[in-house]
C-alpha cells in the first residue's frame, strides 16, 4: 500500500483512512461492550475507551502495512 492518498489534489497519509475505519471498529466495539455490562469492571471507562481506540488503529495499521 501506498504511504500517500491523493484527495482532491492534496496528498494525505494512507493512516488517516485507517485511523477513520479504526474509530468506527471502535465505536462498534465499545457498543458491543456497554451492551453486554463490562463496563462495570473497569475502573477508568473514558480512558479505556481511548487505549481500545489506540490499540485497534494500531492492529489496523500493522495489518495493512505489514
Amino acid at each position: 500500500m501506498s504511504r500517500e492518498i491523493a484527495v482532491l489534489g492534496a496528498y494525505i497519509p494512507a493512516l488517516v483512512p485507517l485511523c477513520i475505519g479504526g474509530a468506527a471498529l471502535t465505536w462498534l466495539v465499545d457498543r458491543l461492550l456497554a451492551t453486554l455490562g463490562l463496563y462495570r469492571f473497569v475502573w477508568h471507562p473514558a480512558l479505556f475507551r481511548a487505549s481500545l481506540l489506540a490499540c485497534i488503529c494500531s492492529v489496523v495499521g500493522l495489518a495493512v502495512y505489514r
